[in-house]
């Protein structure tokens, strides 16, 4: 079964975000388009072809863009945790989703689902039921504010 673009597509901006905080923790400068590239580059011809370039292109620049704004969301719900204890991986997995569910139109259960999909791949149990809950309350907020 080939999987929607949009999954495939999210995981690989899992990657090059894991990529990009990466080189944030050890001060080295990169350039985004050119962390992307190199991802797309280094895909075969049938991964690149299942690759949404501009929804990947919309959710990386989306998350380091609003990346303040969504670790304090983030940061509200996380009790007893702050988004810099968690994994690399499982911050770029919780980031995107958070980003999803606040700058764009996909439907709310589609990024929780997304998310924890993502999480149960790469992430411990603990950690995919700490995004559950993350996702779960602000997705509750939106819905009670609007």
């Amino acid at each position: 079964v080939m999987k929607t673009n949009r999954s495939i597509t999210r995981e690989k901006a899992m990657t090059i975000l894991y990529q990009i905080f990466l080189y944030n923790k050890n001060k080295i400068n990169y350039d985004v388009d050119e962390v992307i590239n190199e991802m797309i580059e280094g895909l075969d011809i049938e991964d690149r072809k299942r690759i949404d370039i501009e929804f990947l292109t919309k959710l990386i620049n989306g998350v380091i863009n609003n990346m303040d704004k969504i670790d304090e969301y983030i940061s509200k719900y996380l009790s007893n945790w702050t988004i810099d204890r968690l994994g690399l991986t499982d911050q770029a997995i919780t980031r995107i989703s958070v980003y999803e569910l606040m700058y764009t139109d996909t439907p709310s259960l589609v990024c929780i689902n997304e998310a924890i999909e993502l999480s149960k791949k790469y992430s411990d149990e603990k950690v995919t039921k700490m995004i559950n809950g993350v996702l779960d309350k602000i997705y509750h907020e939106r819905e009670d504010n609007e």
